[in-house]
């Protein structure tokens, strides 16, 4: 952007490949993130397991709080794993 960046999450199911819920923001701050993981979960329902990178957003307390109070367990992909995020990056 010509004032910086903007940044997206989106929460996917990986089976069917529908976007759940998704944010857009201009700073990377963890509370946009946590938003559209609870939005996904309020209208899809909790999955068995969550997976994402190891980044900084997806291992703050409040986004790991989430996750465990709704008792999903969390899968992160390997440090350099990028065939991980094949799924999202197609997005």
């Amino acid at each position: 952007m010509r004032r910086g960046f903007l940044y997206l999450v989106a929460i996917m199911d990986w089976y069917s490949r529908k976007v759940l819920a998704w944010r857009l923001s201009n700073s990377m701050d963890a509370d946009f993130y946590e938003e559209a993981l609870k939005e996904a979960l309020a209208k899809h329902g909790t999955p068995e397991i969550f997976n994402t990178d190891q980044g900084s957003q997806f291992t703050s307390g409040a986004w790991i709080d989430v996750l465990t109070g709704a008792k999903i367990k969390i899968r992160m992909d390997g440090k350099g794993a990028w065939r991980d995020n094949r799924m999202i990056e197609r997005l």
